[in-house]
């Protein structure tokens, strides 16, 4: 469908290259995604949902990283020396392949390469400070608000369902967990009320700094020649490193079924090592591993059905999975000041 509806051909067109064949990888109407295959090598055509004035954001970030020595494919010029191509009100980029392979997070030679990675682009993204007419996204300094937008949201759903007569399997559940998730929510925003997130957001204003938002195994390529390519750009955000830190952390404990102080440790020496952070920083990472992120996120996509194709045992599981990973980094957190203390020696 998307091969006849979409402009393929003519986008194209407007690159300096001959086409031999496209093959569809995804497609949901307003983004899309498609190998090309040209006479010079494999290609991919992407469409983006975002406005031109927030492309151009991704695309000025994305060459400032590729600057400063990160290994992110090339983006390639239209004949005309444009980065994307325009059709009506749809921008598409046309980006290189790339050889290699996903990282395994259960082998710790590939796991201390992501790891590893993370911190030199959190490195390399400094110095990038957007100005002009950039539609700049950005989440620098607005946890607080944020998770308390979180909060309001969640004990609403929280209260209805208290408030019905039946409730579903997942209800219980909800109606048993909810408080003690809810004293997490409260120790994590009142702890960002304090000085070492302020210091942090104010010390990224000046120097500039960016987050990837999904820097994961399926985002990694390891290539074969020892480099590690870091693919999906599409995300990118100024905030601080701790973002991304506690995304890939919820990630490899949910894939290792729970959390595990040794691993902790073994990640953020990894990380450490590459992009040293101060004992006040890291506190900011407990506060925000301290939120639930993982229950929030299912109990939110239950309650406003954000899923539409998952059954009602699909959630069900989900949710006791949650509970039982945001259990475990309870007990972490216990020892979360040892094994920081560790990796400041």
């Amino acid at each position: 469908m998307d091969l006849k509806s979409e402009p393929l051909r003519e986008v194209l067109e407007k690159y300096p290259y001959t086409v031999k064949g496209i093959r569809t990888e995804s497609y949901k109407q307003k983004k899309g995604v498609w190998w090309v295959e040209t006479t010079t090598g494999m290609r991919i055509l992407k469409k983006h949902p975002n406005s031109e004035p927030l492309l151009q954001y991704l695309i000025s970030a994305t060459m400032h990283l590729q600057r400063k020595g990160m290994h992110i494919p090339r983006i390639n010029e239209t004949k005309d020396g444009s980065l994307y191509a325009k059709i009506g009100d749809a921008c598409f980029l046309l980006i290189d392949a790339v050889d290699g392979v996903n990282p395994d997070y259960r082998k710790p030679e590939e796991l201390n390469a992501i790891v590893r990675e993370l911190g030199r682009f959190h490195l390399a993204s400094e110095g990038f400070l957007p100005t002009g007419d950039l539609k700049v996204r950005q989440h620098l300094g607005t946890w607080r608000q944020d998770f308390s937008s979180d909060v309001s949201r969640l004990t609403e759903f929280f209260n209805e369902e208290k408030n019905k007569t039946n409730h579903s399997e997942f209800g219980e559940r909800i109606i048993e967990v909810f408080p003690s998730f809810l004293k997490r929510m409260e120790v994590a925003i009142n702890g960002l009320g304090g000085p070492e997130y302020a210091s942090w957001v104010n010390k990224t204003a000046a120097i500039g700094g960016l987050c990837h938002q999904d820097f994961a195994a399926g985002n990694i390529l390891l290539n074969s020649d020892g480099k590690v390519y870091i693919l999906d750009t599409d995300s990118l955000t100024i905030d601080l490193p701790a973002r991304d830190i506690r995304k890939l952390l919820n990630k490899v404990m949910k894939k290792n079924g729970k959390w595990e102080a040794a691993l902790l440790e073994n990640i953020l020496r990894g990380y450490q090592q590459a992009n040293p952070l101060t004992i006040d920083e890291w506190a900011v990472l407990k506060l925000d591993l301290t939120f639930p992120h993982l229950f929030a996120g299912i109990m939110d996509k239950y309650y406003r059905q954000r899923e539409k194709d998952w059954t009602e045992s699909k959630y069900l599981s989900r949710l006791k999975e949650m509970i039982v990973i945001e259990r475990s980094l309870e007990e972490v957190l216990k020892k979360y000041d040892a094994v920081i203390m560790n990796i400041l020696q």
